[in-house]
């Protein structure tokens, strides 16, 4: 027999239950692509966490993780998400709040513990503050680790690097210094690849670099052979015996016969074996023993 998968709770009527549980402590709600999300006041954020997780109904009891997103656009730019999990229901939403550099946000340490380290996440990340935290280090970057580096503003190189410096014999920190600064191309220009006539450019007069021959097109190569088609197993070669020749062997003349006269009959003159006589007898056939009447051996 399987086991039933967990059954997971719909999202109808999530959002009336936590309507009516937070009152005027929620700004905004939303359900999009099957997520709930309560946008709550930042000032009331832990009033607001404590009715989420001891409200019959709504009973979520564990903070899963906390999240931080930078709008630059916004006047407060920041969001910083709550995920919470209600274990009695299976059930899942999203709080939100907003705030920017220099305002703090209540921490909810008070409630769950372990969102202790996750508020230093996202004050490592977006230097969001929390107030009430025991203690808002770092904890994902070093020790002076200037910036935030998940702010859309941080610069993708940073500002200070790390390497190993052999007059020192250790590792040091110095501020980023490129080999090369970020070049501004100029596609318009002529000189950095177009090969037409801009109007109103006096830099384009005279040859361009398309009347170079590195401007010009390359010739273009020779279609290659077509391949060979295959043949069936067994098919007679087009190639006759006389055509082969291996490889690095001279080319050879024409052999021709030293015979004056061909062999052309079987006479004792071309066989060698003499004339018969005329009177010639045909001779008795040897026997290498001749038997004797009554003088056998086994007689």
């Amino acid at each position: 027999m399987r086991a039933p998968a967990p059954r997971y709770l719909t999202n109808d009527g999530v959002i009336e239950a936590a309507t009516a549980a937070l009152g005027d402590k929620l700004l905004h709600a939303q359900d999009r692509v099957g997520e709930v999300a309560l946008y709550v006041d930042r000032e009331a954020l832990v009033p607001a966490m404590t009715a989420l997780r001891d409200t019959p109904g709504l009973e979520y009891q564990q903070c899963m993780e906390i999240a931080g997103v930078d709008y630059p656009s916004r006047p407060e730019r920041f969001e910083v998400v709550y995920c919470l999990l209600s274990l009695t229901r299976n059930h899942r939403i999203q709080v939100r709040v907003t705030t920017d550099e220099a305002k703090p946000v209540p921490s909810v340490t008070s409630l769950w513990p372990n969102a202790g380290w996750l508020e230093r996440e996202v004050y490592d990340m977006y230097g969001v503050l929390f107030s009430g935290n025991p203690d808002l280090r770092r904890i994902l970057t070093d020790y002076g680790f200037r910036g935030h580096p998940q702010r859309k503003d941080f610069p993708l190189s940073g500002y200070v690097e790390l390497r190993y410096s052999e007059e020192a014999k250790r590792v040091v920190y110095q501020p980023v210094s490129l080999a090369q600064d970020f070049r501004n191309f100029d596609f318009m220009s002529p000189w950095e690849g177009a090969a037409y006539v801009l109007p109103g450019d006096e830099k384009a007069t005279g040859p361009g670099p398309g009347d170079t021959p590195q401007g010009k097109p390359a010739p273009t190569p020779p279609p290659p052979p077509a391949p060979a088609v295959p043949q069936e197993k067994g098919a007679p070669s087009p190639v006759t015996a006389d055509e082969i020749q291996k490889a690095g062997a001279k080319a050879s003349k024409p052999a021709t016969p030293k015979a004056k006269r061909a062999k052309t009959k079987d006479s004792t003159a071309d066989t060698g074996a003499g004339k018969p006589e005329a009177d010639a007898k045909p001779k008795p056939r040897k026997r290498a023993v001749v038997p004797t009447k009554g003088k056998g051996q086994n007689q």
